[in-house]
């Protein structure tokens, strides 16, 4: 036994949900930051339906929604045919509209009351692992030091030190398009969010919480981090520069796409950036990262404490892995529309946004698939591995982080197999013809049944202790 029993190097979004759900599954999570502050600057501002129903597995969703605005659609490529998610199976359709600060102060109070301990100013450097565990190398305020865990994550970004210490991989493509931002106050703002599209580029104006906007997009020619430029350049696509004064904040980035080639590494994990990293289309970053998170953290806290068996861990990469590799490709979808501004490029938006508004399943399936509403993960069984479109309620039900039994009727032999399996029995609807399913604590079928005994026939199948 360490110490900590998971150390996780990185706090921001992803390293605190994976804290939060390490410590919520009954462990000792250590979170090592390199920085001595939270960055004052909200790189990510979309959370989307799927994110937001992983907060409502742990009853955490009200203060995002409190604090955020609601946005009924979304766009793919900047595309004038936007994506309606107002229909979209769930009870949150829509996206919110959040900033990464808050939700890092969010998402810290939950670690913390639920036992983590954070360190700031503590950079890892190198790492090393056996059968027993992994040794971090640490310097800190106070000196260089070394701990053990029985598991690290590497949670600490694009660049991380976690990813390249353990020796993996972070194959693919470079930047050859750059975007700009500017977080800023407005003296002449649109009267809602803006989106424009031409041969100089793509701009989105978007209503920051506080009274500023975030001036954001594409231009065709050099961009320079300068508010003369901001001010050129939304000139330029829009018409008009809607007066912006007062940065807070003026970035440049680029479109460089990259996945790891693995997400563990013998006692070993990655999530979020250090995993995966492409352009912002959409939002798309923190929403994956957090679920990868949702993924790891209950896996291993079960396996920690002794209720799933070590090959649960497995899984990880086989179910996360493709959901990088398609977040890879449909960004770089999205980047090649959003700079499309030949003429050929022209023509193509035209007719993609033709299409989704000549084929609104089109649409809805886009939708789906930017919101991670669609992920499926593999399974044999049927129904295994599918999310539970659930209500608010439903998703209330996984928050101890366990697995729960829901049956449409509890009668005495689903009474009988959830008291032997040590799982909750709830009576509830549910949208497939099966009599009862289990579920996984974040949100997906873990297997099905008409009878308790068809059911306790498919769990013997799982990797439970």
């Amino acid at each position: 036994m360490h110490a900590q029993d998971t150390v996780v190097v990185g706090a921001g979004p992803v390293g605190l949900w994976t804290a939060a759900e390490l410590a919520l599954g009954g462990g000792r999570p250590l979170v090592l930051e390199q920085a001595e502050r939270r960055s004052p600057h909200s790189k990510a501002l979309a959370v989307h339906p799927r994110t937001i129903e992983v907060l409502a597995m742990r009853e955490q969703e009200q203060a995002f929604l409190d604090g955020g605005f609601s946005v009924p659609d979304g766009h793919f490529g900047m595309l004038p045919a936007r994506l309606d998610f107002r229909e979209l199976a769930t009870p949150f359709p829509f996206m919110l509209a959040h900033p990464q600060r808050r939700t890092e102060e969010l998402l810290e109070q939950r670690a913390l009351a639920l036992g983590a301990v954070i360190r700031r100013a503590h950079q890892v450097s190198g790492l090393s692992q056996d059968d027993q565990g992994v040794t971090l190398r640490v310097s800190a305020p106070e000196g260089e030091y070394e701990i053990t865990a029985d598991h690290v994550v590497g949670a600490d970004g694009a660049g991380s030190t976690v990813r390249r210490a353990a020796g993996i991989g972070f194959a693919g493509t470079d930047s050859t398009v750059f975007g700009f931002l500017g977080d800023v106050e407005l003296t002449d703002p649109p009267e809602r969010p803006g989106f424009w599209h031409n041969q100089h580029g793509a701009l989105i104006v978007a209503p920051l919480p506080g009274g500023r906007y975030r001036v954001t997009g594409y231009a065709a020619a050099d961009f320079a981090t300068t508010l003369e430029s901001l001010r050129e350049t939304a000139k330029l696509i829009a018409g008009t520069d809607f007066g912006p004064y007062s940065p807070v904040w003026l970035s440049r980035f680029g479109n460089a796409t990259r996945l790891a080639g693995q997400y563990r590494e013998g006692r070993v994990f990655l999530a979020g950036d250090a995993a995966h990293m492409h352009f912002p289309a959409g939002g798309a970053g923190l929403n994956v990262g957090l679920q990868d998170a949702m993924n790891l953290g209950w896996k291993l806290a079960a396996v920690q404490r002794g209720w799933a068996d070590p090959v649960l861990l497995d899984t990880y990469h086989a179910e996360r892995h493709p959901v990088g590799a398609a977040l890879g490709e449909h960004t770089k979808a999205q980047t090649a529309l959003i700079t499309a501004t030949t003429e050929e490029g022209l023509a193509l938006r035209r007719f993609m946004t033709d299409l989704l508004r000549a084929h609104p399943d089109v649409a809805t399936a886009l939708a789906n698939t930017v919101t991670a509403l669609d992920v499926r993960y593999p399974g044999t069984r049927p129904w295994a591995g599918e999310r539970l479109p659930a209500s608010r309620e439903q998703l209330h039900l996984l928050r101890e982080g366990r697995p729960v039994l829901l049956a449409r009727e509890a009668g005495p032999g689903w009474k009988d197999l959830a008291a032997s399996a040590g799982f909750q029995l709830y009576e509830t609807e549910l949208p497939w013809p099966a009599a009862a399913v289990l579920m996984r604590p974040d949100g997906h079928v873990w297997a099905a049944g008409d009878t308790a005994g068809q059911l306790a026939e498919s769990m013997a199948e799982l990797p439970l202790a």
